[in-house]
């Protein structure tokens, strides 16, 4: 009895640290070689989105579309920005930049080209997607990507800008 109680509060204090985790400390790159800490992401005190893709990944293009044709506004309402991060591998990271430039993306773009940062926080398939809110916490995952769903990530955006 008392080994299941503290298997159950084990779970209880993993889910909570889970949804309300600091980013972890992995270090990546920009399409120009810059390195960046992925704990140093922020956002001036505002939310940020991080939504990780690959650019044989369609459903992930086909969200990161949506979005971008939405993000202006966005950002004009919430304050939001939003983090690209191309799990590519390292034979296929030249593919990166043309696909955000032919799509006219204006993210922030890393590359996580061993996917250990999408490892890190708790992803398993892509698209996958985190709100950080202003301290730096993730409050919101989501995995995989349908036509409209852009509109719950907003919802959820406008939620920690109340």
């Amino acid at each position: 009895m008392k080994r299941l109680l503290l298997i159950l509060i084990a779970a209880f204090a993993l889910s909570l640290s889970s949804v309300q985790a600091q980013l972890p400390t992995i270090t990546l790159k920009t399409m120009n070689g810059v390195e960046v800490r992925t704990d140093t992401l922020s956002n001036d005190g505002k939310p940020l989105i991080i939504d990780f893709f690959a650019t044989w990944c369609k459903p992930c293009n086909r969200e990161l579309d949506a979005i971008s044709e939405v993000y202006e506004e966005w950002q004009e309402e919430t304050g939001v920005k939003i983090f690209a991060v191309s799990i590519d591998q390292a034979q296929n990271i030249n593919k990166v930049k043309p696909l955000v430039s032919n799509h006219n993306w204006e993210y922030d773009v890393l590359l996580d080209p061993n996917s250990d940062f999408l490892r890190a926080v708790g992803g398993q398939m892509i698209p996958y997607t985190l709100i950080v809110d202003a301290q730096g916490k993730v409050v919101y995952k989501h995995s995989g990507y349908t036509d409209g769903a852009e509109t719950e990530l907003i919802e959820k955006v406008r939620e920690l800008v109340k």
